[in-house]
């Protein structure tokens, strides 16, 4: 039998055809918030935001990718110099086992000392209150943005729509007119 005498030697420069990247879910990039609160701006003046992570097991960070996170009725509270969220909704895991979390467990968050000491000065005031407007992902973490709130009547919550129709009625007229002269 005769001898093989040539090799052939692919070259491992990287230029290799390589099997096309899923694209990353939108929510766990980062790009998309994982929660909101709508209702929120509805019922409540925003008067500050804080951002501050959330202390979360392994499941219940997985419902949040999956997008399984309701904020509303949620609110904040400081207690013994530590700040935590309650009746926020994070469903099961759908893959998860007997292991999985209470969907509306007391969660800690976490800030710093001073910002704590800072918030907790904040709603002492008389109406004020810690409201979650959003939930989303930084760097692989998640993060809280807590609005320090003041509740709104019944005229305010009408005078807000009445001023929010005037401006999207103003935006429509300008909108009408730079079609109309061809802009």
């Amino acid at each position: 039998m005769a001898r093989q005498t040539t090799h052939v030697i692919v070259p491992k420069d990287g230029s290799a055809p390589r099997k096309p990247a899923r694209p990353r879910d939108p929510v766990a990039a980062g790009e998309r918030d994982a929660a909101q609160n709508r209702a929120a701006s509805h019922n409540y003046f925003l008067l500050e935001k804080f951002e501050a992570g959330i202390a979360l097991r392994g499941t219940e960070v997985k419902s949040v990718r999956e997008g399984k996170a309701n904020l509303r009725d949620s609110y904040g509270i400081i207690k013994d110099g530590e700040a935590f969220l309650l009746n926020v909704h994070i469903g099961h895991y759908s893959h998860g086992n007997l292991a999985n979390h209470d969907e509306t467990r007391t969660r800690k968050l976490l800030l710093h000392r001073e910002e704590v000491r800072k918030l907790h000065s904040k709603t002492q005031i008389k109406g004020h209150t810690l409201i979650p407007t959003r939930l989303y992902f930084r760097n692989g973490r998640v993060k809280c943005e807590l609005a320090v709130a003041k509740g709104k009547q019944d005229w305010d919550k009408r005078e807000t729509e009445r001023r929010r129709e005037a401006d999207r009625e103003a935006r429509a007229a300008i909108n009408a007119s730079k079609h109309r002269t061809g802009r």
